[in-house]
């Protein structure tokens, strides 16, 4: 379901798309009639609204578990709609004034055919990995700092790689005809304790810059960075707030990852920094939440949606040199964002 073929990935479009539209009621049977499926599409395609055109003023919302719901609460499921929208695809180009994006889109997808995620054994990392691997779409190696234990748990093709200890030749190598990269490294402060800030700058600083730098010089096509809703909360009044004070205690971790988004934000390559609140192990049971840089200073997020972000970020050309700071939108106030769940 993850496939990166040419179709965008978390569509969002207006709510009132299919209200006083009597020739277009959604109903539950629409998959099995392919004209309602190409109708769709059409409609579809002539809105420009797409989950990555964050505002200052504005977040866009997208159910975890559906596509979309009409006025009438019938719902089509996100899996079985772009399973049938990808083989109306052909017939839906055909149709005059969509037939330029159609273009579009097979021009951006078609760009990434080999895909490396950098810290596949990460709790975030894995999740990119299982999904992209399960979508044949693409060919995607996982990198891992220890391939033999990495082994027994990850299937499918694995390669060392170790921001800290690989020089800049050695991770140029791994990614090699990588056309892109998702880097979900990170330090673990359980794994640091006594050594937080020397670790949190080896790895969220000087080792993500250096892999930024093997980035381009193999020539990869596009770059998504997994970071932390305020990182930059300096810059923008949040460094007593108690979200950052938390999560910055561990290591100056946000102060050490903003220097690497800004790195990679002057680095010339096409990029999407990710930055969730929070991070659970659980399955999400809110909207998710998709906000302009520097808005967010508290929320929590689902693993698995940040990985459906960082997936479609890929040839999503609304997400491209694009920071998008994301969370679920439960229908209640946010958490405060607790560095503990990183």
């Amino acid at each position: 379901s993850y496939q990166l073929t040419p179709r965008r990935h978390l569509i969002l479009p207006p709510k009132n798309l299919f209200q006083n539209r009597p020739n277009n009621h959604i109903k539950h049977n629409i998959i099995l009639d392919t004209m309602k499926v190409i109708s769709l599409i059409t409609l579809m395609l002539s809105q420009s609204t797409n989950a990555f055109l964050p505002s200052q003023q504005t977040a866009f919302r997208l159910d975890n578990t559906h596509l979309f719901s009409s006025s009438v609460n019938d719902v089509v499921s996100r899996r079985d709609m772009f399973q049938k929208t990808f083989v109306a695809t052909s017939v839906a180009t055909l149709l005059p004034f969509s037939t330029a994006q159609a273009e579009e889109e097979v021009e951006a997808s078609a760009g990434i055919k080999s895909v490396v995620v950098a810290g596949a054994t990460g709790q975030t990392g894995s999740r990119v990995y299982a999904k992209l691997l399960s979508s044949g779409g693409v060919s995607v190696t996982g990198g891992v700092r220890n391939v033999d234990k990495a082994s027994k748990s990850l299937k499918g093709t694995l390669s060392h790689l170790d921001v800290v200890e690989d020089s800049l030749e050695d991770l140029t190598k791994t990614l090699q005809n990588a056309d892109g990269l998702i880097i979900a490294v990170g330090f673990n402060p359980g794994k640091n304790i006594l050594r937080m800030a020397a670790a949190a700058h080896e790895v969220d600083n000087v080792g993500t810059i250096k892999l930024i730098d093997a980035a381009k010089a193999a020539g990869v096509k596009k770059v998504v960075l997994v970071s932390s809703i305020l990182t930059n909360g300096r810059a923008w009044g949040q460094e007593k707030s108690p979200g950052f004070v938390a999560t910055n205690a561990f290591g100056n971790a946000l102060d050490e990852k903003i220097e690497a988004e800004l790195y990679l934000r002057k680095s010339g390559l096409d990029y999407t920094i990710i930055r969730p609140g929070g991070l659970k192990a659980k399955p999400p049971t809110g909207a998710l939440s998709v906000n302009a840089e520097d808005t967010l200073n508290s929320g929590e997020i689902s693993r698995d949606l940040v990985a459906d972000v960082c997936i479609a970020s890929l040839t999503d050309k609304k997400a491209s040199n694009k920071v998008l700071e994301i969370i679920e939108d439960e229908g209640v106030p946010p958490k405060v964002f607790n560095g503990l769940n990183m």
